[in-house]
């Protein structure tokens, strides 16, 4: 079982990067997945989560109308959109499934999910 996160790298501010996040050796389309980003020297956050059926998908507050979290499972793909990137967005950002369905309150807490990816820096310049 493996997650590879790639798609980072520097933009401007306003700009625009698409994060992907490829699976092996297990079917994406049966997990919750998720994104999560950390800053140097800040707490691991999450950052938008998508429910393998029913609801969400769901944001951090900050995030909410600029980054989007899609997948594709003939790929066995999820992606996050970015857009309208800030200075504020710059972090290695993770990419993390759960074995099992998540409790919506627990979506954005780092030990709910069991496999993670190993990471793409993402630096937005002002």
């Amino acid at each position: 079982v493996q997650l590879q996160a790639s798609g980072g790298g520097l933009v401007q501010a306003g700009g625009s990067l698409r994060l992907s996040c490829a699976a092996s050796g297990f079917s994406l389309n049966r997990y919750p997945i998720a994104w999560f980003r950390q800053a140097p020297g800040k707490e691991r956050e999450g950052v938008s989560y998508s429910r393998f059926s029913g609801g969400g998908p769901y944001y951090l507050g900050s995030v909410k109308g600029r980054f989007t979290i899609s997948r594709d499972n003939a790929k066995n793909t999820v992606y996050l959109q970015m857009n309208s990137l800030k200075p504020e967005d710059t972090a290695v950002y993770y990419c993390a499934a759960a074995q099992r369905r998540l409790l919506t309150s627990l979506w954005a807490l780092s030990d709910e999910y069991d496999y993670w990816g190993q990471g793409t820096q993402v630096t937005v310049s002002s």
